[in-house]
């Protein structure tokens, strides 16, 4: 046996124009990972790299030829895969520098290893006994797109909706905001509010205390990333709690995670295995949070069903009441189908939906090897 990796470019176009602070999305681009015996094709991995322009640690122009590096590299140790070799095989081939590629291997493998029929953690959540809570997202647009977000998700049973900011003028915003709480009190509806770093440190109190008005339930990185001071002093004296988002953004190694966390000490954080290394860093984040008391919650990178998948299966192990951010499995017109479905604010794992990989292989049967 000898393990071999490629992978293939899938663009994904989205059903709307996205607005987010990093400008009008209409497709992205993710990076499909297979897996396989070369001496038997019955079994392959998938696994997702999903970089977002102009956020990810590893958004680069060279990120197909880093990619393709890796692979070679990989495919030269004629490696055998096994469950306590995984981190090891990670470490050695795949640099930090690479979250999205680290995060797309290590799903790969795991899912290898669990013969290739995208069941990597296996829980009440896979076997469909329960479904994982989850916030409607609003994207950024005009008040009137964003207003009609807002019915739509409001009609489809969402308890709590998470609204990005900044991209109207702030009174539009609090008119929203204003909107929401006139129809629904903070025990029917829970908001979410992400500022995607937009406020600046002079008048960021003032928005705060603007917005603690609206009863809500948390803010995303209010100011840009990579103050700490200044965002550990927000922590401490901010009337709405504050989540970490960006800020965990290329802290790979433990001691790095603990010193950020110890000093600003958050209400929240986010996580995003796509933006930081995978499944295994958000483990070391998760078991800091409890140390320090800090709630935290998982949310998708805009990854097609496949990354999307691993996500939710790993968020599936844990008993965290808090609505996770996986509902984007909707978003794409070309979306790999998959068993994963919303409805009344929950995501669901259908058993009886089945998987559809065509479009990932290119027309071919067979892996395509790079």
């Amino acid at each position: 046996m000898s393990l071999k990796v490629d992978f293939i470019p899938y663009t994904l176009h989205f059903r709307f124009e996205a607005g987010t602070s990093r400008g009008t999305l209409t497709q992205k681009t993710s990076y499909i990972i297979r897996l396989y015996d070369d001496e038997n094709l019955s079994v392959i991995g998938y696994g997702e790299c999903g970089p977002l322009v102009g956020l990810s640690y590893d958004d680069r122009p060279d990120f197909a030829e880093c990619l393709e590096q890796c692979c070679q590299d990989f495919n030269e140790l004629d490696l055998q895969l096994f469950s306590w070799n995984l981190p090891i095989i990670l470490n050695q081939v795949i640099s930090p520098q690479f979250p999205s590629i680290l995060f797309g291997f290590e799903t790969a493998m795991l899912d290898f290893l669990a013969g290739g029929h995208r069941l990597i953690k296996p829980s009440d959540f896979t076997t469909g006994e329960r479904a994982l809570p989850i916030n409607g997202l609003i994207w950024m647009g005009s008040q009137a797109f964003m207003r009609q977000q807002i019915d739509e998700k409001l009609d489809a049973g969402y308890t709590t909706l998470k609204l990005k900011i900044s991209a109207l003028h702030f009174e539009e915003e609090c008119d929203l905001l204003a909107m929401i709480r006139s129809r629904y009190s903070a025990d029917r509806i829970t908001l979410r509010v992400d500022a995607n770093g937009a406020f600046t440190p002079d008048e960021v109190m003032a928005k705060l205390t603007r917005l603690a008005s609206y009863e809500l339930h948390s803010i995303e990185q209010p100011i840009r990333a990579g103050q700490p001071d200044a965002m550990a002093d927000l922590c401490r004296h901010s009337p709405v709690p504050i989540a970490l988002d960006e800020e965990l953004i290329g802290q790979m190694e433990y001691v790095q995670k603990y010193r950020l966390l110890k000093k600003i000490h958050p209400q929240f954080i986010i996580l995003k295995p796509t933006l930081l290394g995978g499944l295994r860093h958000c483990d070391e984040w998760i078991e800091l949070a409890g140390r320090l008391n800090i709630g935290w919650w998982i949310t998708s990178a805009l990854e097609s069903n496949i990354g999307l998948n691993a996500i939710a299966q790993y968020t599936g192990q844990f008993k965290n009441v808090l609505p996770q951010g996986l509902g984007t499995g909707q978003l794409y017109t070309n979306n790999v189908s998959s068993p994963l479905y919303t409805a009344g604010g929950y995501l669901h794992y259908d058993t009886a939906r089945s998987w559809n990989v065509n479009p990932l292989q290119g027309g071919q049967s067979e892996p395509l090897h790079t």
